[in-house]
């Protein structure tokens, strides 16, 4: 499936120069001159190797089909995590390093998809948003109301995030997964 380089997002899987491609990062970048592109981190899902591309909205990449399946998180254990298929109880294996930095976010029971290309996964897809109680927050600095001012938050995950002045240690916020940034109070 073909799709514009502007529309390619986090998680997406391209056949680019000839092998596959997962998009790690993505920005939109308009500069004040010329017109606007993505600039896209892309990592090669075969050996690993990173590369920084630039898609202008003109140009088409192609989309890899991958095979998506609905898989229950169980445990990690030293740099493996290991998930359950909800249909049929086969359980597998993945690198924590696949999913990078996002691996803090999973929690037990939780619902993710794997995505995987002729039997090999090579990605996970976790919820948007999470909910997570802060455990430390720095205090309100007096005066720095003014402008809209955030502070640093530590989540129970070990997560920094930057949360309004109003969230207190002991809170529960929630979370977007995929630019590691505060949302909302949770209900």
């Amino acid at each position: 499936m073909k799709i514009n380089g502007n529309e390619i997002r986090p998680g997406n899987v391209v056949e680019h120069k000839g092998s596959l491609w997962l998009a790690v990062k993505t920005q939109a970048v308009k500069p004040g001159k010329g017109p606007a592109y993505a600039q896209v981190e892309l990592k090669n899902v075969i050996d690993g190797t990173k590369l920084n591309e630039r898609f202008r909205s003109s140009e088409t990449v192609e989309r890899v089909r991958l095979e998506q399946n609905d898989y229950q998180f169980l445990f990690a254990e030293g740099d493996m995590l290991t998930f359950m298929d909800t249909e049929t109880y086969d359980q597998i294996q993945i690198a924590r390093d696949l999913l990078e930095d996002r691996s803090a976010f999973l929690q037990d029971g939780m619902m993710v998809t794997v995505e995987s290309y002729e039997g090999v996964p090579l990605g996970v897809a976790l919820p948007d948003q999470v909910t997570l109680k802060v455990v430390e927050a720095d205090p309100v600095v007096k005066g720095q109301t003014a402008a809209s001012s955030y502070k640093p938050a530590m989540l129970e995950n070990g997560v920094r995030v930057m949360v309004p002045p109003f969230v207190e240690s002991g809170e529960r916020i929630v979370v977007d997964t995929n630019e590691v940034t505060y949302v909302k109070r949770a209900e």
